[in-house]
C-alpha cells in the first residue's frame, strides 16, 4: 500500500533523519480506532520495516480543529466500529480486514516484530485501545501533562485486547493489573508514570520536540541503530509465542462477550445515559 494514499492516518517521513511521524487523523471522533485506522497502522509498520531510509516511528494524535485548548486534545478514544462506518469502507480495505480478529493479533504481532524503534507521544486522552496499542506496540511512551487513560473494557461487558491481559500483570503485578482492568478508573499521566507504564510526563508544548530528541538518540548518527534493533529483537522474540497465545485467548473471549447480554446492556445504557444493569450473561 502506498503510504501517500492513507486516508485515516498521516504518514510523514523526515528525509534528513529517517523519522516517520504517524498521526491518527480523525479529530472529529477523537482519533478513534476504526477498522481502517488499524489496517493503516499495519500498513505503516510494514512500510517502515521495509524502507531502509525509515529509521524510527513516532505515533501521536491529531489536534482538534475547533479549539486550541491542549486539555481537550485526544490521542485516541479507542475502538469505533459503527455500522455506518463499516458500510463506507472501500472494498480494498474490507478485503484485507479480518473482522474476527477483535484483539488485533495481526497488528500487534506486526508491531511487536518490527525491530525499528516505535515511540508513542500521547498528547491527550487515551481510552481502551488508545492506550493498549502503545502499551503493546511502543518501545517508549511519553505523555503530555494533560493526557489521561481509561481502560473501560469490563464496564462495557467485554475484555481488554492487544495482549494487555499478558502485558499488564507482568508490568504491574497481578493484583494491580486486575484492579485497573476490573474497575477501569481514569489514570492521570503522573499516575501512569508512578506505575511504571510510561517513561515520562512532559509539558504539553514540549512533548513532540522532546520525543524527537529521544528518537534521535536511538538512530544514526547519534545512536547505534543496529544495537538498538538487535536489543529489541532479543527482548521481544522470547515472548512472541506467549503474546500470540494471549491474543488468541482475548479473541476467543471477545467473540463471546460481544454477543453477551451484558455487552448489549452496556451499549444500551451508554446510549440512554444511564448506569447498566448487568446479569453476568
Amino acid at each position: 500500500m502506498d503510504v501517500n494514499s492513507f486516508d485515516e492516518i498521516l504518514y510523514e517521513m523526515d528525509n534528513d533523519t529517517g523519522i516517520v511521524m504517524v498521526t491518527l487523523n480523525n479529530p472529529k471522533i477523537k482519533n478513534a480506532l476504526t477498522s481502517g485506522v488499524l489496517l493503516e497502522l499495519f500498513w505503516a509498520t510494514d512500510a517502515i520495516q521495509k524502507d531502509d531510509a525509515a529509521k524510527a516511528m513516532i505515533i501521536t494524535g491529531a489536534k482538534p480543529t475547533d479549539t486550541d485548548d491542549p486539555s481537550r486534545e485526544a490521542f485516541c478514544s479507542g475502538g469505533n466500529f459503527s455500522p455506518a462506518y463499516l458500510e463506507s469502507l472501500s472494498e480494498e480495505k474490507k478485503s484485507q480486514i479480518d473482522f474476527t480478529d477483535i484483539a488485533q493479533k495481526k497488528l500487534c504481532l506486526k508491531m511487536w516484530e518490527c525491530d525499528k524503534p516505535i515511540i508513542a507521544a500521547i498528547n491527550g486522552l487515551a481510552i481502551g485501545g488508545g492506550f493498549t496499542v502503545p502499551l503493546a506496540c511502543a518501545d517508549l511512551i511519553y505523555m503530555s501533562e494533560h493526557a489521561w487513560v481509561r481502560l473501560p473494557f469490563i464496564s462495557l461487558g467485554i475484555i481488554p485486547e492487544l495482549a494487555s491481559s499478558f502485558l499488564l500483570p507482568r508490568l504491574l503485578g497481578m493484583q494491580r493489573a486486575k484492579e485497573i482492568m476490573f474497575f477501569g478508573e481514569d489514570l492521570t499521566a503522573q499516575k501512569l508514570l508512578e506505575l511504571g507504564l510510561i517513561n515520562e510526563v512532559l509539558p504539553h508544548d514540549e512533548l513532540i520536540p522532546y520525543v524527537k530528541k529521544q528518537v534521535l538518540r536511538l538512530i544514526p548518527p547519534q545512536g547505534a541503530g543496529l544495537s538498538v534493533r538487535l536489543t529489541k529483537q532479543a527482548l521481544h522474540k522470547p515472548l512472541i509465542d506467549a503474546v500470540a497465545t494471549a491474543l488468541d485467548l482475548e479473541n476467543e473471549a471477545l467473540a463471546k462477550t460481544f454477543s453477551s447480554q451484558d455487552f448489549i446492556e452496556a451499549i444500551g445504557a451508554r446510549a440512554q445515559k444511564r448506569k447498566p444493569v448487568f446479569k453476568g450473561k
